[in-house]
């Protein structure tokens, strides 16, 4: 009789430029595998997807590039000056990318995978099937200054990106674990290890 592996999955969110991508290459490095919303959100409306025909239905053809493909800052420019174009979009892709999440979750076949979700906070009602959700967490002063210097933009916008998101309390009030990012990017070693450990005796007691 075959067993059938049962994935012990952690969800990975945190603030805009509070640093998931850090963290993720850490885990990554532990043989670890990441599910990324952001690499969903292509993949789901890639050339020939029913995803993108489904944006060129709603929003016409000027929404791709001379290759076909979803011209992305375009969109973005265009959603996040109206309000009823970005609830358009998201009901085209959201559903799309936790479909994908939850295939590729469940297909895994390592000790756990982690699956990283930007606007968990905003969906967490979507994701109520995943074992324990990982916070990266950073005071809004440092994630104002690594997205200026990040992104190349002022203070002004930067600070209307972060007020799209969730508040940092949203976010921490949801979270089995921390990772406090404010400082030295060395210091997630330290701390991807301690949590990397735990996972695994986790998954191992599942």
């Amino acid at each position: 009789m075959t067993v059938r592996h049962i994935p012990y999955v952690v969800a990975l969110t945190g603030g805009i430029a509070a640093g998931k991508s850090a963290v993720t290459r850490r885990f990554e490095a532990q043989g670890i595998a990441v599910y990324d919303a952001d690499v969903a959100a292509r993949e789901v409306v890639k050339p020939g997807s029913e995803g993108l025909q489904a944006v060129v239905d709603s929003f016409g053809t000027d929404v791709l590039d001379a290759d076909g493909q979803l011209d992305r800052a375009s969109m973005r420019r265009r959603v996040f000056a109206d309000e009823k174009a970005r609830r358009a979009l998201e009901a085209i892709t959201h559903p799309r990318v936790r479909t994908w999440l939850r295939e590729h979750a469940e297909a895994d076949r390592g000790p756990y995978c982690l699956l990283a979700i930007p606007l968990l906070a905003e969906n967490i009602e979507h994701y109520r099937w995943v074992q324990r959700i990982l916070v990266v967490d950073a005071p809004e002063a440092v994630q104002l200054e690594r997205l200026m210097k990040r992104d190349g933009i002022d203070a002004a916008l930067a600070q209307r990106m972060i007020e799209r998101q969730a508040s940092r309390s949203q976010r921490l009030a949801l979270a089995d674990d921390v990772i406090e990012n404010g400082g030295d990017e060395a210091a997630l070693d330290a701390a991807v290890a301690e949590l990397h450990a735990r996972y695994l005796a986790f998954a191992a007691a599942a």
